[in-house]
């Protein structure tokens, strides 16, 4: 009589079936039930690891039984396999015809000398840094000094290279630290002169170069969550990348957000990234003690990407990003 009276499993677990559904909601309508910043920049950051979710709840769902809850289990599955199961296979391919890498080398690095060795020695033809510190900018410059005969710095971002480089500015990206009394001391010494764009010339002919470090996202004591600095930025470099007449351009740098967030539409509109082009997994380089999303990006256009690579861990809180790129 007690078995009879139980739910039969199309009716068990009913809160289970709805959590899953909720999920799968989630992910595939983020963009409609998220805002533009704040919340939004928060969950496309981090959208990857809402997949964790599924086994928690296939857990629930076995233990209770519940076919609904199994079969609700189906929509987020489908669509975290559609928005990132193109990551989970190695892309990369040998070859290629120039190796860039990119580091936030982090302004309070306690071995600026040993990052810049480190680095040296990966063999990079293009070597972009962002958060140079003004104490550290000399030692990155001679150890770099030998192994990149060409460099350029403007404020906080810098760029070395084995080719020439020309035509060297500053990109204005509109760069200020937050909202007015939230903003501490080392970080208006940061706040300027953030971005630049070169020309190294190849023998294959000129490439453009940008390097950026966008604004912070951060939680601020009067104003809560804020990405208002960074969304800025990435509408001010998609502009300048917008008017740029060479084909041919890489952008290396700390954007403080993944290619998933809509802050940065304007730009992978126009660049693609070379870690979904050609990479190996998800990439992810922040933290560097425990890495959970890639905001240290290098995108492309009018160049293919052959791989995407992860650099050892260096003094930084960052990891170093790589690609190799072919003509």
């Amino acid at each position: 009589m007690r078995n009879a009276l139980r739910p039969g499993p199309w009716k068990r677990g009913p809160v289970l079936a709805a959590l899953a559904l909720s999920l799968g909601l989630l992910m595939v309508l983020h963009t409609q039930i998220t805002d533009r910043g704040g919340l939004g920049s928060l969950v496309e950051t981090f959208l990857p690891w809402f997949g964790l979710f599924v086994p928690v709840l296939l857990a629930g769902a076995l233990w209770r039984r519940s076919a609904s809850a199994v079969v609700a289990l189906l929509l987020p599955v489908l669509v975290w396999l559609n928005l990132f199961g193109g990551l989970l296979g190695d892309k990369s391919r040998p070859g290629g015809d120039l190796t860039v890498v990119s580091h936030n080398v982090g302004a309070e690095n306690p071995d600026p000398a040993g990052t810049a060795r480190d680095l040296a020695a990966s063999g990079a033809d293009v070597l972009a840094l962002e958060e140079l510190a003004e104490d550290a900018r000399g030692t990155y410059e001679q150890e770099l000094a030998e192994a990149y005969p060409y460099h350029a710095v403007l404020g906080t971002v810098g760029l070395w290279s084995r080719l020439p480089l020309s035509d060297t500015r500053p990109v204005d990206i509109q760069q200020d630290v937050g909202p007015l009394g939230d903003a501490k001391p080392a970080e208006v010494s940061m706040a300027v002169n953030r971005a630049l764009r070169t020309t190294v010339a190849t023998e294959h002919g000129p490439l453009a170069v940008y390097v950026a470090h966008l604004g912070s996202v951060r939680v601020f004591p009067r104003s809560g969550f804020w990405t208002d600095s960074r969304d800025r930025n990435a509408q001010a470099l998609a502009e300048a990348v917008a008017a740029e007449q060479n084909e041919r351009v890489v952008l290396l740098g700390d954007m403080n957000g993944t290619t998933d967030d809509r802050a940065f539409a304007g730009l992978t509109s126009r660049l693609h990234s070379v870690q979904e082009a050609a990479g190996d997994g998800f990439g992810f380089s922040w933290p560097a003690t425990f890495p959970v999303a890639r905001i240290d990006q290098i995108l492309v256009r009018g160049v293919t990407p052959e791989s995407s690579w992860l650099l050892p861990a260096t003094g930084s809180d960052h990891l170093p990003v790589a690609a190799g790129i072919s003509w």
